[in-house]
């Protein structure tokens, strides 16, 4: 069972990111505030989770929770900021968005910038010891998922409605074959040093 809180007395939000990998589509990221007396038996980190479990329990969470926010950084802001500054970017709108205002910031991983003077804890999987890392780790996830099913009807060619823009083989296929799209991260360099993603270049990822 995951932890409900690290302080006794502090409002906490998790904070966690989703998409830092893709080839594809925003950077999405969530914030979340859970009560403390919220617990929940399945409620874990996202990647443990199927697609069906973590969109049944999408709605426990916001149902559940004191605030949450969503929010996302497109592609060329990531390729202006880098993948990095624009996780910490997305965090950042997320928890500007919440309506109760935290005093503790869980942020999963190792790295953030501090945030409206907010105290905040990196912690490294975070998402697999507190639960309002998990909760944000699920909305960041499913929102991420969501959107890019509906991008997926603009350029079917990329399979994005199942590899979500990650650098599968079938999406790599269709980077050699298509080339890029509006939606496709330049700054994303190839495994080839003589190719990459910037330019509209023909690309082998």
């Amino acid at each position: 069972m995951l932890r409900s809180h690290l302080t006794d007395m502090l409002i906490e939000a998790g904070c966690d990111e989703a998409g830092r990998g893709c080839l594809a589509g925003p950077v999405f990221a969530a914030a979340v505030i859970l009560p403390r007396s919220f617990s929940h038996e399945t409620l874990t980190d996202s990647k443990l989770l199927t697609a069906k479990q973590r969109n049944s329990l999408r709605p426990v969470i916001k149902e559940n929770a004191i605030s949450w926010a969503v929010a996302r950084v497109d592609a060329p802001k990531i390729d202006e900021i880098n993948i990095l500054n624009a996780s910490i970017l997305a965090m950042h709108i997320a928890i500007q968005k919440l309506t109760v205002i935290p005093e503790l910031l869980l942020i999963d991983g190792n790295r953030f910038k501090p945030v409206f003077g907010i105290v905040h804890k990196c912690i490294v999987r975070g998402d697999s010891i507190f639960l309002s890392i998990a909760a944000a780790s699920i909305l960041a996830k499913t929102y991420r998922d969501e959107y890019m099913q509906q991008i997926h009807h603009e350029f079917p060619e990329y399979d994005w409605h199942t590899n979500k823009g990650y650098p599968v083989k079938k999406h790599r296929e269709a980077i050699r074959k298509f080339g890029l799209t509006p939606y496709h991260r330049l700054s994303f360099r190839c495994e080839a040093p003589e190719t990459n993603l910037i330019n509209n270049s023909p690309a082998i990822v």
